[in-house]
């Protein structure tokens, strides 16, 4: 294997294949241990859950943040992830006193740092949940209680920032949800082909004290 010229811990992937499933290498190779670390995610969750909702998300800061305390330190991302969490078990917990038919999910997720303009840093996440909890997003309002409005909630919350001034900034990109089924390899190739492209090499940054790339633990 090709190790990464930056980074000798990691290795570079040039397949258009990853362990049978399609991968996006059109923005240059990808980097074949954050390859392992979304395989080993999404195939937990799909051991725990017969059925899993996945979402991409994409996190971004606003233009009149200053990221600079940003910039050596992913702690962001980790008060975003316990702050998103918190509001999922309580959300099952208050559905569970409701009704004796609610189903519990973990929250399992991989998640890539990337650079973008004027050097300002930005997330790129996948988020898997079952399915049998949750069945879509909701709609994309703030006030309602949804996914879309826990995860604007929770970036607000890491930002310490009131959620009215994050619009704009929490984005759900195109046909953001897959339905995926265990042992169903259809449902489940669009999916990783979607959520490899967090793993390409390309705008990562490494030398810094942050991690470029992420996951759930167990």
């Amino acid at each position: 294997m090709i190790r990464h010229p930056v980074n000798k811990n990691l290795h570079l992937f040039y397949e258009s294949e990853y362990l049978g499933l399609p991968v996006q290498i059109i923005k240059g190779p990808l980097i074949t241990e954050y390859l392992d670390l979304l395989y080993r995610t999404m195939n937990l969750a799909l051991d725990e859950h017969q059925r899993v909702l996945a979402f991409r998300v994409d996190l971004r800061f606003p233009e009149f943040l200053d990221t600079t305390p940003y910039l050596d330190s992913n702690l962001v991302v980790e008060n975003f992830v316990e702050s998103f969490r918190s509001q999922v078990e309580w959300n099952r917990g208050k559905a569970k006193d409701l009704s004796v038919r609610t189903h519990d999910t973990s929250v399992r997720y991989v998640w890539a740092r990337e650079i973008g303009s004027f050097g300002r840093p930005h997330f790129h996440f996948v988020f898997f949940l079952s399915n049998q909890a949750y069945f879509s997003l909701g709609s994309f309002k703030l006030d309602r209680s949804n996914l879309f409005s826990r995860v604007n909630k929770a970036w607000a919350s890491a930002l310490k920032l009131p959620v009215e001034l994050i619009r704009g900034v929490v984005e759900f990109p195109n046909n953001p949800t897959y339905k995926l089924r265990r042992g169903d390899i259809s449902s489940i190739e669009p999916l990783f082909y979607r959520a490899s492209y967090l793993c390409k090499s390309e705008t990562k940054q490494y030398g810094n004290g942050c991690h470029s790339f992420g996951a759930s633990r167990g």
